[in-house]
C-alpha cells in the first residue's frame, strides 16, 4: 500500500512539474513570437512564467530528492564504516526534516503576511505566489519520509520507479 501511494505521489510531482513547465515554455514563446512578429508583448508573460518557475523550483526539490538530484558530499560517508555512516546519513536526514519543517511554518507565515498585497500585472494575490513555499517543502517532507521508509527496511535510499541510481543523502 505504501509503495504504491509512493509512486502514485511522484507520478502525480512529475506531471505537475510537466504541466507548469509546458505552461511556462508555451507562454515564453508566445511572448517572442508575439514580441518578434508584432513588437508587442504580452504585459503579463514574464511575470507568469516567473511565478510558474518559482512553484516549478518549490515542486521539484523533494523529487530531485529522490532521484540524488540533490548535491551530496561523500567523502566523509565513503571514509566512515558502514555503521558510521549510516548514522550520519540518519542525522542529516533529521537536520533536512527539521529544516523543512521550518520552512513549511515560515512559509505559512510569510504567506499570511505579504497576501494582502497584489502582483504588477495580474493582480493576483502574493498569497497564491507564496503558498509554493510551504507546499513545497511539505512536500519535500513527504518525499524525504517515503524514503527513509525504504532506508530503515534496507539500510540504504532507494529511487521511486524510473527514476536515476539510487543515492544517500550524505
Amino acid at each position: 500500500m505504501l509503495d504504491k501511494t509512493d509512486r502514485a505521489l511522484s507520478a502525480l510531482n512529475r506531471w505537475i512539474l510537466i504541466g507548469l513547465l509546458t505552461a511556462m515554455v508555451c507562454i515564453i514563446f508566445a511572448n517572442v513570437a508575439l514580441r518578434y512578429l508584432t513588437d508587442h508583448s504580452i504585459t503579463w508573460a514574464e511575470e507568469v512564467a516567473r511565478y510558474l518557475m518559482v512553484w516549478m523550483t518549490f515542486l521539484g526539490a523533494g523529487l530531485a530528492l529522490r532521484r540524488g538530484g540533490h548535491v551530496a558530499i561523500t567523502a566523509l560517508p565513503d571514509a566512515l564504516g558502514p555503521r558510521a555512516a549510516r548514522v550520519l546519513r540518519g542525522i542529516v536526514a533529521l537536520l533536512l526534516l527539521g529544516f523543512a519543517a521550518l520552512m513549511v511554518k515560515i512559509g505559512v507565515d510569510y504567506m499570511g503576511r505579504m497576501g494582502r498585497q497584489l502582483t504588477p500585472a495580474t493582480r493576483v494575490s502574493f498569497w497564491w505566489i507564496y503558498l509554493a513555499m510551504p507546499a513545497g517543502f511539505a512536500l519535500f517532507v513527504t518525499h524525504l519520509v517515503l524514503a527513509l521508509v525504504s532506508y530503515l527496511r534496507s539500510g540504504r535510499f532507494e529511487t521511486v520507479e524510473g527514476s536515476a541510481t539510487p543515492r544517500g543523502l550524505a
